[in-house]
């Protein structure tokens, strides 16, 4: 169960990072590929990641994902420290594995933000106020629908009798929402949307060598790990509200 939330998590970061490094680092044959490009490979990558993990641990593949259900008494609390360990360990190796895929296009890239960029999100405009705001509603936008996805015939009163994970509805839905919250609320912060797709990408870039390298921005390391959360637990107490 939790090796396979660490393999999809892996595999989800090493498509997602990679999208943005095919995209923007000097000399790959997709350079300067844009957004488009980089919000339908992340949400590809979330489409393979389910399709691993799905059967195995219902591909959580995000703490957040993780929290919501159990914020919502979808999940079992004990079982929450072991997913989401294994979910940052996962975002750490896919990162490490772009790092040494794409290590000759780093070493001729001279441009800082773009290097960081591959690896972890970064606001437009610097306002943690706002920037939390992006980050809270683009996973609330997330976990809510995904409650949805669940059958109709869902309710509180059975909370404890269903099986839910994102495996069990399905690899596409999930990667075309993805999509449309990259396309639509993505450009403030870079939707992170799930700490474990920026944390262990962040930790890669600060401790692996890397010429031209910049900072690692711990400063704002905090908005793509508390917004995320923050916005789960809304998205769980609206779906438990509306429910009753």
């Amino acid at each position: 169960m939790y090796l396979y939330e660490f393999i999809g998590t892996a595999v989800l970061v090493l498509m997602g990072d990679g999208v943005v490094a095919n995209t923007i680092l000097k000399g790959t044959k997709s350079h300067g590929g844009g957004w488009v490009v980089i919000t339908f490979g992340w949400g590809l990558g979330v489409f393979l990641a389910v399709i691993i993990a799905g059967p195995h641990s219902g591909a959580h593949i995000n703490p957040a994902v993780t929290f919501g259900f159990a914020f919502a008494g979808l999940m079992d609390w004990s079982l929450v420290p072991g997913y989401v360990f294994a979910q940052l360990l996962g975002g750490f190796f896919g990162a490490s594995l772009v790092y040494f895929f794409f290590r000759q296009h780093f070493e001729i890239t001279e441009d800082k933000a773009a290097k960081l960029a591959v690896f972890c999100t970064g606001p437009s405009i610097r306002s943690y106020r706002s920037n939390m705001f992006s980050e809270i509603l683009g996973t609330f936008v997330l976990i809510f629908t995904i409650f949805h996805f669940v059958d109709p015939s869902f309710s509180t009163s059975t909370i404890t009798d269903v099986q839910i994970g994102l495996g069990s509805i399905g690899a596409l839905p999930v990667a075309l929402v993805v999509v449309a919250i990259g396309m639509s609320l993505g450009g403030t912060t870079g939707y992170a949307i799930n700490p474990a797709r920026d944390l262990g990408p962040r930790l890669v870039h600060f401790l692996f060598p890397m010429s031209h390298k910049g900072s690692s921005d711990w400063s704002y390391s905090w908005v793509p790990v508390a917004g995320p959360v923050v916005g789960a637990f809304i998205a769980a107490m609206a779906f438990v509200l509306i429910g009753i």
